[in-house]
């Protein structure tokens, strides 16, 4: 019996966005672009927030007269984000480099057209005709376990 996939609202926004995904970028080339560009602004994200938290703390090493007050980050807490930011970095320089091997392989388009027709099949688009009919066709049966009484 296959195992039922969570149903948190984190999990249930994962499948959304992993099915959006899917469907928006249905081809091995438009994974590939998006998985970089995810991972490249995701690296300068972290390189501009690292910069900003040095700078504060350089700027606190100077100006060490600052009142306990009218400090909004403690010095402890932004040397240990900075550790975990060097270490982020490094796992995404990582990623960096094994995607890299990703480029280099190429498809044809019949093997690309392949790639979107699964992709329909594992991400149908939840606004698709059929699939609202056969949403509210099963909502509608009385022995769905997710039926609630509501008379």
């Amino acid at each position: 019996m296959a195992e039922e996939p969570c149903q948190c609202s984190d999990c249930k926004r994962f499948y959304r966005e992993h099915d959006r995904l899917i469907r928006e970028f249905p081809t091995f080339k438009q994974q590939q672009e998006l998985n970089w560009a995810s991972v490249q602004s995701f690296r300068t994200l972290c390189t501009k927030i690292t910069d900003e938290l040095q700078k504060e703390l350089s700027e606190k090493e100077i100006n060490k007269d600052i009142s306990p007050e009218e400090k909004h980050t403690s010095d402890n807490e932004i040397v240990e984000a900075l550790d975990e930011l060097e270490s982020v970095n490094a796992y995404l320089y990582s990623i960096e480099a094994l995607m890299e091997r990703i480029f280099d392989t190429k498809f044809s388009n019949n093997i690309e057209s392949r790639f979107k027709e699964i992709a329909n099949e594992l991400a149908p688009d939840p606004l698709n005709m059929d699939r609202l009919i056969l949403n509210r066709l099963f909502h509608q049966t009385p022995d769905s376990p997710d039926k609630k009484n509501i008379n």
